[in-house]
């Protein structure tokens, strides 16, 4: 059943984003496009709910409780970003908003590293949600699939600093076409006036 519920909280997901963005920038309605998109909250909170009472209902713990935290952990870290992402590109496709900015050099190093912080975010919720499914579980009941999420986190989170400190190794270089933004203003032509 949980498995079945984190499908469905994924699915929902990206069900909810699209229709709050049809609202929003298609059907000219902000308000109630946000609404929508304000919505992706409850999906977690369900999944946190079923996945607790499935536990205290006697369901050992294993990897389909692991899978549903690092599941909410992602959600709580990545979850306004994906959205925020979505939209900028939704906008630009569908609304006449500006092309979102592609990221080269430092620029992408340091977006890179922010992400990096946001897996952080991501891995603390899980490890935290598993520690918590642990206590709840207590010394009776066998968690060591609970503990090896908690590993299995740590491992993504290394995985994944590896790979942030790799744009900071080798920055990725805009390509030859790609014009240029000029460090300094260039003065104005000065208009000649006839006398």
């Amino acid at each position: 059943m949980v498995v079945t519920l984190i499908i469905a909280c994924e699915v929902g997901f990206w069900v909810l984003l699209a229709g709050g963005l049809a609202l929003r920038y298609l059907a000219r309605m902000p308000r109630t496009g946000a609404a929508v998109l304000l919505m992706e909250p409850l999906l977690e909170l369900v999944l946190l709910i079923v996945t607790a009472i499935d536990l205290k209902n006697g369901a050992s713990a294993d990897w389909k409780h692991g899978l549903a935290a690092l599941y909410i952990g992602y959600t709580v870290a990545y979850g306004h970003y994906t959205i925020k992402w979505v939209d900028g590109h939704f906008a630009h496709r569908f609304a006449g908003g500006p092309r979102p900015p592609k990221r080269y050099g430092m620029d992408r190093a340091k977006h890179e590293g922010m992400l990096w912080l946001r897996t952080v975010v991501w891995v603390a919720v899980a490890i935290g949600l598993l520690q918590l499914a642990i206590w709840y579980v207590g010394t009776d009941g066998d968690t060591a699939s609970l503990r090896g999420w908690q590993g299995t986190s740590l491992r993504i989170l290394m995985i994944h600093g590896v790979i942030a400190l790799t744009y900071l190794i080798w920055p990725k270089k805009a390509p030859k076409d790609t014009p240029t933004a000029p460090t300094e203003a260039a003065p104005a032509p000065q208009q000649k006036t006839l006398r």
